[in-house]
């Protein structure tokens, strides 16, 4: 029964459901900045092509070689220094293993937490999308203004009854060609007498 139950919540969870409609509808909302960012490139573009044209093929080279001299002697260096650092003792070496070990499940469970974050809060993004796509907003916007505004704190003049329309005369009613319905009277109520007492 566990297991028909836990299905049954599965499928009735609305949850990835909303979480489908809010990626779709961030994505629309991305995909429309794409025309503004074609246009960009569309403008910048020739800029960008007469640099390259009017770039020299051997300068452009020596600046790459100079990049990968540096970039080499940086690393050489770095790998130096951490093998000068490492110390020979067993036990320190396996300290920091096992604190590096206990750092990487601390990050991957943040890591979880923050998905778990990312993944409720698209999905409260694609419920409130999906209530403006069944024009279901309305109805929100007047019950957030309820919670926000509380029936106490509102002018007791702007409170009125909503008056109920007058019942129709008997003649109206016939005049309409209904038909009047008969007044109900109240049932007769029953009085028992109690009998007196014999005077003495």
């Amino acid at each position: 029964m566990a297991i028909t139950d836990d299905l049954r919540k599965t499928l009735s969870d609305p949850t990835p459901l909303y979480f489908a409609a809010g990626t779709a509808d961030l994505a629309l909302q991305q995909a429309r900045k794409v025309p503004a960012l074609v246009e960009q490139i569309r403008a910048e573009a020739p800029a960008r092509i007469e640099a390259v044209k009017a770039a020299d093929p051997k300068a452009v080279q020596e600046k790459a070689v100079a990049r990968v001299k540096e970039t080499t002697t940086v690393v050489q260096t770095k790998v130096n220094e951490v093998v000068a650092g490492l110390e020979p003792d067993l036990k320190k070496l396996g300290e920091t293993a096992q604190g590096l070990a206990l750092r990487g499940v601390g990050r991957a469970l943040e890591y979880a937490v923050k998905a778990r974050e990312t993944y409720e809060r698209v999905a409260e993004h694609g419920e409130q999308a999906v209530r403006v796509w069944r024009g279901d907003a309305a109805d929100g916007i007047v019950d957030a203004a309820a919670a926000v505004e509380p029936r106490a704190s509102r002018p007791a003049a702007s409170v009125t009854p909503v008056a109920e329309p007058p019942a129709e005369t008997t003649a109206e009613a016939s005049a309409a060609g209904k038909k009047a319905a008969p007044a109900k009277k109240a049932p007769a109520r029953r009085t028992t007498k109690k009998p007196t007492p014999p005077a003495e």
